[in-house]
């Protein structure tokens, strides 16, 4: 398909460097799964104790802005691995690359398909092994495309028990420096229903974080607990790591990131282009402590994470990238952040939405479907059932009800500090037309100088893909 990835443009690689350093650091990255800022102590919530993540924040700098570039898992991690924008490279479907199948969304008719785009785009982690990195991923390698062979030392697509435990550091050479990934499953949205009848570290009843638009219910709160259970043993594992780490020396002089792929692992949360979907918790412990305790609150996008680790480990950042580095005190922070939805799993549906600190416009391109999309797997958790249960009988609350009306309204607007949790729509006020056309206009020139190809069917890139 003539021009289908013109968008990214005929680009010359070429490099800027950061400041050099004597020494390459180690880097270590903790990935939850779907967890949103909200239920951590370190933001707040005091629901349950994690002591080995409160301890790292408290040696670290907590970032209050940081957001996935979609509320979904696989889109969101391409950005990682890529610094790159999922709409830029055609990765923005769930789930269009599922390893080792033939077919993808099988009654959409769509096949496993990695998209195409320049060669030149590479994994940031194929720069750090060509630079001496021993660089390791493990569970899961799922990033909507097909990963280069030079991307990882040691990796797998998922893996556990001795297969995990043996991709790690340690087969390093001697001296050699590491960047190590390490995603907790445990809080993934599977492991509400999958850890049911196990052990809880909080009863429903201790459950104190309700948000307003989910009703106080009793399965709603038996859901809230068994994930804050979940985030406990999630703890145990990282303490483990940061226990080895310490043990070898490794602690005081890595850098240690702790961040989440997309926000909760609740309807509303997972899925949703609203801050509950895409905000996500972030720390960075520097080498010896430096500036703990201190908070940043400068908006931060997925696609900020690979220049900011080349930049550590001094190695040139590609002109292509799209983001920048979290941590060099010559970057200016942004003005205003975009993040977009799309496909999930056999559901289509375009949003796009664009925030500064303050405000948030939501775009809505298929208004007659509602937020709450009908997406099979979602509703073995028992929160969702009961959530459609009650619409079904007409018992939510407005604020409930919000996510099932349609057809939805084609603009949101919210002033985030008024309404930190996107409730009263403001795009139907006058006052705040002028606002409206502004955020509209920004939102619409990021779609042109990115060359947003959500507007471009599936069908179209798959085809360009494969042929």
């Amino acid at each position: 398909m003539k021009g289908i990835l013109s968008s990214i443009g005929v680009v010359l690689l070429t490099f800027s460097f950061a400041n050099a350093q004597s020494k390459q650091p180690n880097i270590i990255w903790l990935v939850s799964e779907d967890q949103s800022p909200e239920f951590f102590p370190m933001y707040g919530d005091d629901t349950v104790s994690l002591p080995h993540l409160s301890q790292l924040a408290e040696d670290s700098v907590i970032y209050d802005n940081m957001h996935a570039t979609t509320p979904v898992c696989s889109p969101a991690r391409s950005a990682i691995i890529t610094g790159m924008y999922p709409t830029t490279l055609g990765t923005h479907n769930m789930r269009t690359y599922n390893e080792g199948r033939d077919r993808n969304q099988p009654q959409l008719g769509i096949p496993s398909y990695s998209p195409k785009f320049p060669d030149y785009i590479r994994p940031f982690t194929a720069y750090m092994r060509e630079a001496g990195y021993y660089c390791t991923n493990s569970n899961k390698q799922d990033y909507n495309f097909k990963i280069s062979d030079d991307a990882w030392d040691q990796t797998c697509r998922y893996c556990a028990g001795e297969q995990k435990a043996n991709i790690h550091w340690r087969n390093r050479a001697e001296g050699q420096p590491f960047f190590a990934v390490f995603n907790f499953q445990i809080t993934h949205e599977s492991q509400i229903w999958a850890q049911h009848n196990n052990k809880r570290y909080v009863t429903p009843e201790e459950v104190n974080n309700i948000p307003p638009y989910f009703p106080d219910d009793p399965i709603i709160r038996e859901d809230m607990a068994i994930n804050y259970s979940n985030l406990v043993r999630m703890d145990k594992e990282i303490g483990a790591i940061i226990n080895e780490l310490k043990a070898q020396g490794l602690y005081d002089n890595s850098y240690i990131f702790f961040y989440s792929d997309h926000g909760g692992p609740f309807p509303r949360h997972k899925r949703a282009i609203y801050d509950s979907g895409v905000k996500v918790p972030l720390m960075i412990k520097l080498p010896k402590n430096a500036k703990a305790g201190k908070r940043n609150d400068d908006l931060w996008s997925f696609v900020d994470l690979a220049p900011t680790v080349l930049q550590l480990a001094n190695i040139p950042l590609p002109d292509y990238l799209q983001g920048m580095s979290i941590l060099d005190k010559d970057t200016k922070p942004r003005k205003y952040l975009v993040t977009a939805s799309d496909r999930f799993d056999g559901q289509v549906d375009r949003i796009r939405s664009i925030k500064t600190k303050r405000y948030k416009l939501i775009k809505n391109y298929n208004v007659s479907l509602p937020h709450a999309l009908d997406v099979n797997y979602r509703k073995k958790m028992p929160m969702m059932r009961r959530l459609i249960a009650l619409n079904d009988k007409g018992l939510l609350n407005k604020n409930a009800q919000r996510w099932f009306d349609t057809p939805k309204p084609e603009m949101e607007f919210y002033d985030l500090k008024k309404d930190p949790f996107e409730l009263n729509n403001l795009a139907d006020k006058a006052s705040y037309n002028t606002k409206l056309r502004q955020f509209n206009s920004l939102l619409e020139a990021w779609i042109s100088d990115t060359g947003d190809l959500g507007n471009v069917p599936e069908q179209e890139i798959i085809e360009y893909s494969i042929n």
